[in-house]
């Protein structure tokens, strides 16, 4: 595909891409994301953060005002974008743990998310914490209705860079829509756990899978008999992983 922006940085297209294809399900708008793209100096990681983290910031104080003014849909909707503008923000700060950029710009990506799923009535979004060792794993439990039939469950992770709040837009709100209960999460390496938490990555992926099956299977919209795991980007190299023992998730 030609390089509609950024036509030297393969890096800045792609990520502009990537908040482009949120756009399907509330995560952008076209005209935001260009209005940004324009304004960043292509090659420049910190134009990149400033641009990005302002329009993020103009669009959460938007949908304050909305929130406070009882448009609930209109306050929705904004989070969303402005959660997914603030992950934008910080993508190229991933080497730069020290960076405290890095963690405020997550940290308000999440708090976005968190005030827009609140004001969800179809379907129900609820923060979760799925105990893990001796801490826990953050997550969200999509739930159709408030019915609590047990459904189809689907079991979502991302990667390296990505987060559980992006996974809103990469999957769980398209399942969800189609008769799915889905419970999202970060494990560690991924955004959460490392920034808050300190946990890294293994490679005994089944080790981490186990225990949030567990806690799913605790869900009474969970149907205990179909459950599927999905991992998106590095998360696909990873959910392979094997269970405990070959009895213990026959299913899979």
């Amino acid at each position: 595909m030609k390089q509609l922006l950024f036509p030297n940085s393969t890096q800045f297209w792609y990520e502009t891409l990537r908040s482009m294809s949120h756009i399907a399900y509330g995560g952008a708008d076209f005209g935001e994301v260009v209005s940004t793209a324009s304004r960043i100096t292509e090659g420049d990681y910190d134009s990149w953060y400033t641009e990005w983290f302002a329009t993020a910031g103009r669009v959460s104080s938007e949908a304050e005002k909305a929130l406070a003014a009882g448009h609930r849909v209109s306050a929705r909707d904004g989070f969303l974008r402005a959660s997914n503008y603030y992950r934008s923000a910080e993508f190229f700060l991933h080497g730069k743990d020290c960076d405290p950029r890095h963690d405020h710009a997550y940290d308000r990506s999440v708090e976005c998310f968190k005030a827009a799923a609140a004001l969800y009535t179809t379907p129900r979004i609820e923060p979760v914490l799925i105990p893990y060792e001796n801490t826990t794993l953050p997550g969200y439990l999509y739930r159709v209705d408030d019915s609590g039939t047990p459904r189809p469950t689907l079991i979502m992770h991302n990667g390296f860079d990505g987060t559980a709040e992006e996974l809103h837009f990469f999957g769980a709100m398209a399942a969800v829509e189609r008769g799915y209960t889905v419970l999202a999460f970060d494990g560690p390496g991924m955004p959460g756990p490392r920034h808050h938490q300190g946990l890294v990555f293994r490679p005994d992926w089944e080790n981490v899978i186990t225990p949030v099956i567990d806690f799913a299977e605790t869900i009474p919209e969970v149907d205990n008999s179909r459950i599927a795991l999905i991992g998106l980007s590095m998360g696909g190299v990873l959910a392979p992983g094997q269970p405990r023992s070959s009895t213990d998730w026959p299913r899979w």
